[in-house]
Formats: structure tokens, C-alpha cells, sequence
């Protein structure tokens, strides 16, 4: 039976990135906000999965871990769940846009469908093959447009769908990630058990995300491994993610073994940030990266790369961070070298306040509004 209220949320899995971390935000803003709350996952898998908000109904397509997030293979059981939950409206996100759509178009439900873009769209497919890549962006050409919202959580990614999908300007709409919660103040003065941390001899610098091609960590190490070479310094790379072998090889070929640590992924990253002399995003494309606005909150120095898109906009163009170019280990060590010896001081609340996860709900729940199939409370 249709629920007029219902809100379900579509994502491949919980793997510990930065989106599907959104989407739990946004899905515990809604139940707090007395929406009835579907997260509906293509697989159970993730180390996220303990951090569902409560409330939340789980709805898994699959209890088989697979290699990849298999479009062909869940859609049926997406078909099958909108025809059976038949939610009010069905929000997607990473890579899970094109599911949504195809499987609301064959289930002809009355749902609808708001698509949510968290990555640079031309750049995220540049890691696909070269028939992948042609298919992708045939079929987003085609798809996109027939959904019932598109939000893009940048002002780098709305102009990039706009360019490389020709979508209409005035279709996109533009909300920004909600990332700051009221248990952020606790959870980041969590204790944290790690000699680098507890009297070390040597500043720490510490970056977030999955170690993935895009995040460019071999750039990091290499930049690192020249400051090193003029200051005591240490390294933590936190995340988990395919690029790990070849970074394990990087740090043990450079010699860096005793000054670079790749933890794995850390549920609660807030107490490293804190404590961090210095946080580094070395990526070759992001969103809204979610890590720059946890940094600003936590009043750690940043570094990131003036890439597209996100980092120049959470940053006010510089005012509250350093910006570098894409993939230059020079440039980001002498800019290390710099803030190492002369850090910034923190950045003043304005920097993060927009990013409030009630404040960005209620765009959500604006956005919504606009239909008559789910009403605000």
C-alpha cells in the first residue's frame, strides 16, 4: 500500500564513504521530522551498517557480497520493492541514480525520483572503460532528465552535469552536504589510543577517504616524503579501498614504513582530525568533499587541491585553507613545509555552520514540498 510519506533512500551499499554517510544524515533528519524512512540497500555490506540512525527500516535487495555493484542484477528486486513499498519518493546516490530511474520506469509507480550527484560526473566516469563509459552517458543523457529532481551537492558538480550531460541549468538544484550534527562536539573529543598522538615526537598530518586513484595518494606520499626529509614529520592516510597493495608498495619502496600508516577505515575519524597538525585532501576530483567541512569544524589547518569540484568553495576561494594545484608533490610539499613550521589558526564557525545537517534537511524537505505526494509535518 502506498505511503504518501514515505521516503526511501537508494544506495549501492555502506561502504564508508563520504555520501553514504550524507544519506544516513539525511535519513535520520527525516525520521526525526516524522517522515517514515526506508534505506534501501543493493547489497548489506558496508562497515556503516552499524551507524543506521534509529528508526530507520533497513531494506536489503541482496545478502550476497559481490565485486562490484551489478546494475542488471538488482534491478528486479528495486522493481519489486517500489511496487510493493511504493514510497512517496525514492533518493539515489552513488553510482545508484540509473538503477532508480530504470526501476521506477518499469515498476510505473507513482513514486518519485530525485537523483542526488556527489562526485564530478565527467571525471568519475573517466575511470570506466571506454563501452562503459559510452553507455553511461548515453543512458544518464536519456534518464537524468526524466527525473523528478536532480540535486548536485557543489556548484562545480551542478555546472559539470550542465556541460557534459546538457542538462537544462534551471533543472539542477544545488544543496550543499549535511555534514554538521549535534554529536560531532562529543565524538570528536572521543579519547584517542596512538603513540603518535599521545606525547609523539613529531607532527602529524593526517587525510580521509577511500584509497582510491581519485583521492591521488602517491602524490601525498611523495610530497610528504620531502618535507620529511627537513622536518620530523608522520603520515596517517585513513580509509580502506583497492589502491591499498599499491600504496603499501609505494611507503615500503620509498622507506617510509616507520612514518606513514594507512590504518584502514576508522568509524569515528573525528578525534584524528582534531588532534592533526595538519589535514591534507590531495584529490584529482571530488563533490563536496564531506572531510574539508569535518577539518573546518574540528579547527585543523587544510591543504587540498584546487581540484573539480568542492574544495575551492567549502574554502571561500583560500580564506579558510590552502589550496594547491592537481597532482604537483612540489607544490604541495613546499605548502606543507610552510604550514608545518606557520599553521593557520582556526577558521571561524561561518566556514562550517551552512553545512548543518537541519538547516540542509529542510532544503530537502522544501524540495519535496513541491509535490503534492509528501507533504512537510
Amino acid at each position: 500500500m502506498r505511503t504518501e510519506r514515505k521516503i526511501a533512500f537508494f544506495l549501492p551499499g555502506l561502504y564508508g564513504g563520504g555520501a553514504e554517510r550524507i544519506i544516513l544524515n539525511l535519513a535520520r533528519e527525516f525520521c526525526a521530522n516524522g517522515y517514515p524512512v526506508d534505506l534501501v540497500l543493493a547489497e548489506e555490506q558496508g562497515p556503516l551498517l552499524s551507524i543506521i540512525p534509529a528508526g530507520v527500516n533497513l531494506v536489503s535487495l541482496s545478502r550476497n557480497p559481490s565485486a562490484r555493484f551489478r546494475t542488471l542484477r538488482i534491478l528486479p528486486a528495486l522493481v519489486r520493492y517500489l511496487r510493493s513499498a511504493e514510497p512517496a519518493w525514492l533518493v539515489s546516490a552513488v553510482h545508484a541514480n540509473l538503477v532508480a530511474l530504470m526501476a521506477n520506469r518499469l515498476a510505473k509507480s507513482r513514486t518519485r525520483v530525485m537523483i542526488t550527484e556527489h562526485n564530478t560526473f565527467s571525471r568519475q566516469i573517466g575511470t570506466l572503460s571506454a563501452a562503459a563509459r559510452t553507455a553511461t552517458v548515453l543512458l544518464s543523457r536519456t534518464l537524468y532528465p526524466k527525473a523528478d529532481a536532480i540535486v548536485a551537492v557543489s556548484e562545480g558538480v551542478a555546472q559539470d552535469l550542465v556541460r557534459f550531460l546538457s542538462l537544462p541549468a534551471d533543472r539542477i538544484r544545488v544543496i550543499y552536504n549535511p555534514i554538521i550534527t549535534d554529536a560531532m562536539s562529543s565524538l570528536s573529543r572521543e579519547p584517542l589510543d596512538h603513540p603518535w598522538f599521545n606525547g609523539g615526537d613529531a607532527p602529524v598530518i593526517v587525510s580521509i577517504g577511500r584509497l582510491t586513484a581519485a583521492k591521488d595518494y602517491p602524490t601525498l606520499i611523495a610530497a610528504f616524503k620531502t618535507v620529511r626529509n627537513r622536518l620530523p614529520l608522520k603520515l596517517m592516510i585513513l580509509g580502506e579501498g583497492e589502491e591499498r597493495p599499491k600504496l603499501e608498495a609505494l611507503i615500503d619502496r620509498e622507506g617510509l614504513n616507520g612514518d606513514v600508516q594507512l590504518p584502514g577505515f576508522v568509524p569515528n575519524p573525528l578525534p584524528y582530525l582534531r588532534q592533526a597538525a595538519l589535514f591534507v585532501l590531495p584529490s584529482r576530483w571530488e563533490g563536496l568533499p564531506t572531510v574539508l567541512v569535518e577539518a573546518l569544524f574540528c579547527g585543523t589547518p587544510i591543504i587540498a587541491t584546487d581540484c573539480p569540484s568542492g574544495p575551492r568553495e567549502i574554502l571561500n576561494n583560500g580564506d579558510y585553507g590552502d589550496l594547491v594545484p592537481v597532482g604537483d608533490p612540489a607544490a604541495l610539499a613546499e605548502r606543507i613545509y610552510e604550514r608545518v613550521l606557520n599553521p593557520r589558526g582556526a577558521a571561524p564557525p561561518a566556514s562550517w555552520m551552512s553545512y548543518s545537517s537541519e538547516s540542509i534537511a529542510r532544503r530537502y524537505f522544501d524540495l519535496m514540498a513541491g509535490s503534492t505526494t509528501c507533504m512537510l509535518p
